[in-house]
């Protein structure tokens, strides 16, 4: 009989468990890792002496990197949630709190960065020198703490009181009842129980990600004047829908309202790139709602950041515990824009209004309002409120003691009351989410009830309505076309030296809607088109050279065909709802002719291909920002034997022939191939960890550092390749 057992959840997650003893091991924690484990069974409702709990696991294994390909890998926020509190493991008096508590296991770097961000995740800001550090007066702030130290029902504790911790290095290490575990190699270990062994591989393989828990569908979103495009109505439990969010729709331009697990695919269902987006709104840094963040990042441009101060200290605190790296690198991803608190903020014609909120870390309720025919039409967010209940039994006219004031709660009741058009409210019940009774007698026109894993019952219907997936709310209708203004600003980018008149001609052509899964341009076909994409994202896939990337709004495709007058180098394939300007070949030619850019054009998109065919660039860098790129890159070549001078941090480094190696204290880690790159250490910190030598005759292409600074998704991919490449130097 085996005792030792294994189950693949997806992609780079594995279950281990050991039928003999009580331990279950979550091997790895994307996101919504834990409604996977709902649906995988594993997780599931049991009762014991009249107490309803869940089962789950009681260690998670920790991946060796923060990050893989893109993604957060360590987001243990949740599941230790899910341990503590829905397993019962740390409350008082409860069948399953046997002492024992929550166990993380993995190299001490990740072990201590994960106990750092579950610390930040449980409280934010914790002292009243760091709220003040936002601007907020003493007094406020000591008020704040005073709120703070209520949900922490008195004392913050370290994530070292609520959890225990386990290094695991080369060796073999016990666990737990002679369960024992050690690291073979980068985030591949073994488990071992009386001779048993399994091996769990937490690598994800190459340019995938993590699988989302559900299936939405696929959706074509209009673009209006001022519309809520309902995005998100579950919580952190919903194994069915993605978590609270709205998509804020404003003179054509897409704004999110928070970023939770799993963002990428709830935008590419409603056939949205990452590039489109203007802007995020951020309520708070709970990861339901943070942890969609690495997501915005995948963009050729920073996208813009607005909160308060005071919340955006509160996530960049977090997502420094996390990463490792200074919290004022945030900016080096995000355009920062601050919010005042209780203020009308004045956003290109649309204002929006933050309203502190009671929560165990920094929280903001947002207005958002645009004025119009008849006065201002108004929309209200109020994701994660504590129920009026809860905070009422908070109040304490003590300034000694932890709570809240009579007058904060009156004036936080008056705030959830205020009138708007439209309003989505929290209703996710218990200490620290709201209550639907709470809006009863609230006199918005349109109430809508989110942030539950629950179906409403009988007296919530009667308080609000509910919104599926996809679904819209319009305040004001567009009268005007949005997706041809931004055809017109695409075409001007990518020839800004060419007359309007001339612009036109191509503008004048149909915009062509293509549904997900649709081929637009096939290998080796002639195609009497080129198509300029204006929504979504289209996959570029060229199997014969190994080539699979995604392309978004501003990208054009068929270009190369149309004018070499060749069949189509690859197949171009849309990944969600698309709509493109679809231009004839002949045309194009034309236009390109009469406004002697072919030879331009043709240098550019040789370049171009080559950034295609990399990691590094294949992937949301639209057609402008490649060609900005490629008009940078200068031919380094290097003889066999020679050292590439990455110690300088100017440059970095494309091998376009030969091959190179990197090494750490004079042990190879890594062999460099054509399209691969080195030298990223050089723009991210001040002195290089490596050694660079061309192992033959090779040929490079030097890009100025500086350049990508402002393409968050390459400044990222960067950072994650020198933190697994110091992950293979730590461990030889």
């Amino acid at each position: 009989m085996s005792y030792l057992e294994k189950i693949e959840i997806i992609p780079g997650v594995s279950w281990v468990q050991v039928s003999a003893t009580d331990l279950k091991i979550l091997c790895g924690c994307p996101a919504d890792i834990v409604k996977h484990l709902m649906k995988k069974g594993l997780i599931l409702g049991k009762e014991v002496n009249g107490v309803h709990f869940e089962t789950g696991p009681s260690a998670i294994l920790l991946s060796d990197v923060p990050l893989q390909n893109g993604h957060f890998c360590n987001l243990a926020e949740f599941p230790v949630l899910q341990m503590l509190y829905r397993q019962g493991m740390i409350l008082p008096n409860h069948p399953n709190n046997t002492g024992v508590k929550p166990l993380l296991l993995g190299i001490s770097e990740q072990l201590r960065a994960q106990l750092d961000y579950i610390y930040r995740g449980n409280y934010g800001l914790v002292s009243k020198e760091e709220i003040m550090e936002t601007g907020i007066p003493e007094a406020e702030a000591e008020a704040m703490m005073r709120m703070k130290l209520k949900f922490a029902f008195g004392k913050i504790h370290h994530s070292d009181d609520l959890l225990e911790k386990l290094d695991v290095g080369e060796e073999y290490v016990e666990i737990r009842d002679e369960v024992y575990v050690r690291r073979l190699r980068l985030n591949v270990y073994e488990f071992e129980y009386y001779g048993e062994t399994v091996i769990v591989d937490l690598n994800l393989p190459s340019r995938s990600g993590y699988a989302p828990p559900y299936q939405l569908g696929f959706h074509q979103i209009q673009r209006d004047y001022f519309a809520i495009i309902h995005s998100g109505e579950g919580d952190g439990w919903d194994d069915n829908r993605p978590c609270m969010a709205s998509i804020l729709s404003f003179q054509g331009k897409l704004y999110l309202i928070d970023a939770g697990p799993n963002i990428l695919f709830s935008l590419t269902s409603l056939g949205i790139a990452v590039n489109e987006i203007e802007g995020i709104f951020h309520t708070h840094a709970h990861d339901d709602h943070f942890a969609g963040l690495t997501t915005l990042i995948r963009s050729d441009h920073r996208i813009k950041y607005f909160a308060p101060r005071l919340v955006r200290a509160s996530v960049t605190k977090k997502l420094e515990a996390l990463m490792g790296i200074d919290e004022k690198r945030f900016a080096d991803y995000f355009e920062i824009q601050d919010l005042e608190f209780d203020e009308w903020n004045y956003i290109e014609g649309l204002e929006v209004k933050p309203i502190f909120s009671p929560h165990p870390i920094e929280t903001g309720i947002l207005l958002f309002r645009t004025l119009w025919e008849n006065g201002y039409l108004t929309y209200g967010h109020f994701a994660d409120i504590a129920s009026l209940d809860v905070l009422e039994r908070m109040i304490t006219e003590d300034e000694t003691q932890p709570g809240i004031t009579r007058e904060m709660y009156e004036q936080v009741k008056a705030n959830y009351l205020v009138y708007t058009d439209l309003k989505k409210v929290d209703i996710g019940g218990g200490m620290i989410h709201g209550n639907a009774k709470d809006f009863a007698e609230d006199t918005t026109d349109k109430l809508v009830l989110s942030h539950t894993s629950f179906a409403l019952n009988e007296s919530q219907k009667l308080i609000g309505s509910e919104r599926a997936f996809g679904l819209i709310d319009v305040l004001i209708p567009a009268n005007q076309d949005y997706i041809i203004q931004r055809a017109a600003t695409h075409l001007q980018s990518h020839f800004p030296q060419v007359p309007l008149s001339e612009i036109q001609i191509l503008l004048n052509h149909p915009i062509r809607s293509f549904h997900a899964g649709t081929i637009l341009l096939k290998q080796g076909s002639r195609e009497p088109f080129v198509y300029l994409i204006l929504t979504g994202e289209v996959d570029f896939i060229l199997l014969s050279r190994n080539i699979h990337h995604t392309l978004s709004a501003g990208s054009i495709i068929g270009e190369e065909a149309c004018l070499q007058q060749i069949p189509e180098l690859a197949t171009c394939r849309a990944a969600s709802p698309v709509q493109t300007l679809r231009i004839p070949a002949i045309l194009y030619r034309e236009f390109v002719r009469r406004n002697h850019l072919l030879e331009e054009i043709e240098q550019m998109a040789q370049l171009r291909t080559f950034l295609q065919s990399t990691y590094l660039f294949g992937e949301m860098i639209s057609h402008p920002v490649q060609t900005r790129i490629a008009q940078s890159m200068a031919l380094f070549p290097f003889k066999e034997g020679d050292t590439i001078p990455t110690h300088r941090g100017d440059y970095l480094y494309l091998l376009k022939s030969g091959s190179l190696v990197i090494r750490s204290h004079g042990m190879t880690i890594e062999t460099l191939n054509t399209y691969d790159f080195c030298g990223e250490d050089g723009g991210l910190q001040e002195v290089s960890e490596f050694e660079v030598v061309s192992e033959t005759a090779s040929v490079t292409y030097a890009i100025p550092h500086i350049l990508l600074n402002g393409i968050p998704i390459v400044h990222w991919k960067l950072l994650e390749a020198l933190q697994r490449r110091i992950g293979i130097s730590s461990q030889k």
